[in-house]
């Protein structure tokens, strides 16, 4: 068992440099824990809460309880499967806005500016939209499509009109050159179904003879002479070494990437001693600097029964289900988040911080409803916290699930820029477009107005956005706190590299499935040795940036 790149991870980034590297020749294996992603959980777009929750398809993994809410341990879903968490994500598509790469490039990653990164998102996009935008700034003939949602609902109209009538800008495309706004949502779904990174990247890439698969769990690089030669995995009750005769590649996720650094002997040196493996390369940021967005759901009562309420029945649910099963068509066929904002927290915050999303009801995603029926909600939350977590490992065993702290809340900032953002959202939904609609406040409720009543609301009832990143930061080969150089390569071992959202030196503004593809894309260039050359195009800025907050 041997290849040129050995790729642990079939997720987002992984399935992208599978379909690149063996599109330009060379031998790819690809190993991947989960199993099929085959079934309407995942394929069925509007069926995203079940994947999520399903120990078939997610690793199950918690956080440790997090200070500073109360003591809560919030889970962390991430893909267990073909397509990682790319099957069992909110298909929500963002890229991130420019100015997060240059700070990326500021950081240290240099060539990862947005001028860097731009053809990369151009290359690997497959836009559909009928409804506005500027398809100079999108791809066209790449293998993710990209759609948006029909926008039925009158209740995706009313928000971004709030959203104008509160004196905001409206985007027509906020993938596109102007981020800042409101206006449609954009979904990796095509012709009703799930566009995984699976269903993309990696079944086009297993057609070619030199891409193949293989179902095991990873427990380590394995390391001669300070080179990566291949990986131990376990299969069938065996522990087998599989060799790479150029590369090996971790493309594992946030949470496994650091963990399997730290099993093969990579990572903070007392650590590593802690649990008796041998220092190979003592790298102190190996699990550090983990990050995530955390957000509230503000949930309104509505006056009329117009909501995805009327359809949260097993009827209506069987009717929809099979609209879906023989025509991928309905309900189904989209992620129901159809229209959102994009809006910075204060005058002085040079591009957005704070993003909704809008939902024409109010569930969770645990798929619990609001007990009062009819109703509906925008996530919410500041898009850059400065708190900082980490994973470690809980032992030495491959199959114990590491220590996950992320440090929520932690910083006096925080508080600030998530009760202004749980204030702003209110006002919006008070915008005379949503008179028609609203009865009431649920979810905080009208009563909760001290900065001490929405402190409670957040420590009670904040959630993840399930967008951990940042523990094999990426950075200049010289930084001590750096895991990874520019090109993606470890520091300190030869042969291996790390390509998904653990390298993000810092969380990209929205969802991270596209800046993670785009990882995947842009690191099998590296790898092949050549580069898109840069598109210097500059995005919009809102030109009173330093004065105005809209």
């Amino acid at each position: 068992m041997q290849a040129d790149y050995v790729i642990v991870g079939a997720g987002s980034a992984g399935c992208a440099m599978a379909y690149r590297l063996s599109e330009a020749g060379h031998s790819v294996l690809v190993i991947e824990y989960g199993g099929t992603d085959i079934g309407p959980f995942i394929q069925m777009p509007a069926a995203l809460s079940y994947p999520m929750n399903m120990s078939r398809y997610d690793w199950g993994f918690m956080s440790a309880p997090e200070p500073h809410l109360g003591n809560r341990r919030l889970v962390v879903p991430r893909g267990k499967v073909i397509g990682g968490s790319s099957s069992i994500n909110g298909m929500v598509y963002v890229r991130g806005h420019a100015s997060d790469f240059d700070t990326w490039a500021q950081m240290g990653a240099t060539g990862w500016s947005y001028a860097d990164v731009l053809p990369y998102y151009l290359r690997l996009e497959n836009w559909h939209s009928k409804s506005g935008g500027d398809p100079t700034w999108r791809g066209n003939d790449g293998p993710l499509h990209v759609s948006r949602g029909p926008r039925k609902n009158p209740l995706y109209h009313a928000f971004v009109e709030a959203g104008r009538q509160a004196g905001y800008q409206t985007t027509d495309d906020y993938n596109g050159e102007q981020q800042e706004g409101f206006g449609p949502f954009e979904q990796t779904v095509w012709k009703g179904r799930r566009w995984s990174a699976a269903n993309a990247y990696l079944r086009p890439a297993l057609k070619r003879e030199n891409c193949n698969l293989i179902h095991g769990l990873v427990q380590r690089v394995v390391i001669k002479d300070g080179r990566a030669v291949g990986v131990a995995v376990e299969r069938g009750g065996k522990v087998e070494m599989i060799r790479a005769n150029k590369e090996v590649i971790l493309a594992a996720s946030s949470i496994n990437s650091p963990k399997l650094l730290m099993l093969s002997g990579i990572g903070p040196a007392e650590h590593l001693a802690e649990h008796g493996i041998d220092v190979v390369a003592d790298r102190s940021g190996v699990g550090q600097n983990l990050q995530d967005h955390l957000e509230v759901y503000f949930q309104m009562a509505a006056s009329q029964p117009i909501t995805l309420f009327r359809y949260w029945t097993l009827f209506w649910k069987g009717v929809l289900g099979a609209q879906w099963l023989l025509s991928k068509t309905g309900l189904g066929a989209s992620n129901n988040f159809e229209s959102c904002g994009f809006i910075r927290s204060r005058a002085g915050v040079e591009y957005p911080d704070i993003q909704f999303h809008f939902l024409p009801m109010a569930v969770r995603y645990d798929g619990k409803a609001a007990a009062e029926g009819h109703g509906f909600q925008a996530h919410v939350g500041p898009m850059r916290s400065p708190s900082r977590g980490v994973v470690t490992l809980a032992s030495s065993d491959p199959k114990t699930a590491p220590n996950i702290q992320f440090n929520y809340m932690s910083t006096e900032q925080d508080w600030v820029d998530f009760r202004r953002a749980v204030r702003l959202t209110r006002e919006i939904f008070q915008q005379e477009a949503f008179k028609p609609f609203v009865k009431h406040e649920i979810l905080p409720g009208d009563a909760a107005i001290s900065d001490d009543d929405i402190d409670t609301f957040i420590r009670e009832h904040a959630e993840s956005a399930y967008h951990p990143c940042g523990t094999c930061r990426m950075g200049n080969a010289a930084d001590p706190g750096a895991v990874v150089d520019p090109e993606c390569r470890v520091i300190g071992v030869e042969g291996l590299r790390v390509a998904d959202s653990s390298i993000f030196p810092q969380i990209t503004n929205g969802n991270l499935n596209a800046p993670s593809i785009m990882v995947g894309e842009k690191a099998a260039d590296h790898i092949l040795g050549k580069m898109l050359p840069q598109d210097t195009r500059a995005p919009w800025i809102h030109p009173d940036w330093q004065t105005e907050q809209r």
